[in-house]
């Protein structure tokens, strides 16, 4: 079964070994996601527990994915933070990109960077979900924009449209919070 162009008919039955491929393929990615949105590694956890189990419970009952097992996921998983949102206040949210330090790094470019992450997060925060799930899946994830269509349900132009705008509302914060830096 070649899972990452799955196409999933209503009617498929998983073997237990189906499953287990998906579950290695598609953990580390939404465990990934999650993370950024989520903050905390536990309550990522959570989610992607959370995410398999209503998708194995989904299709127990015959139901499930009928294109798209990645996207399906990532729905459930988008689905099940949006939730966990309305229940909670807001944390911190970790956009790291994996990085390995070089020890010949410059210290003080090591913390303009750190600097420059932290008020491109604080900027992401202040997004609507959607155009957060945009950057993340488009920027953090390299996903395409006809996959990240498939995980919004929408059509790939509006999934662009939406990345622009997002996109220019980040510049916008951006540019305000540098503004109010230089003459705050």
């Amino acid at each position: 079964m070649n899972i990452n162009t799955l196409q999933v008919p209503s009617t498929k039955s998983y073997t237990k070994q189906d499953l287990i491929e998906i579950y290695d393929e598609y953990s580390p990615g939404i465990f990934r996601y999650s993370v950024r949105l989520l903050g905390d590694n536990t309550t990522a956890e959570d989610c992607v527990s959370e995410t398999f189990s209503r998708f194995l419970g989904v299709i127990s009952r015959g139901g499930g994915p009928t294109e798209n097992v990645r996207a399906y996921l990532y729905r459930v998983a988008h689905n099940w933070i949006t939730d966990f949102y309305r229940r909670q206040p807001l944390p911190e949210v970790q956009m790291e990109i994996d990085e390995h330090i070089d020890p010949g790094s410059n210290p003080d470019e090591m913390v303009s960077e750190q600097f420059e992450r932290e008020r491109v997060r604080a900027a992401i925060l202040h997004l609507p979900p959607e155009q957060q799930q945009v950057i993340q899946l488009r920027f953090l994830e390299g996903w395409t924009h006809e996959e990240v269509a498939g995980v919004l349900g929408k059509n790939v132009d509006a999934t662009r449209s939406m990345q622009y705008r997002a996109l220019g509302s980040l510049r916008r914060m951006l540019i305000d919070i540098e503004h109010e830096e230089n003459n705050g």
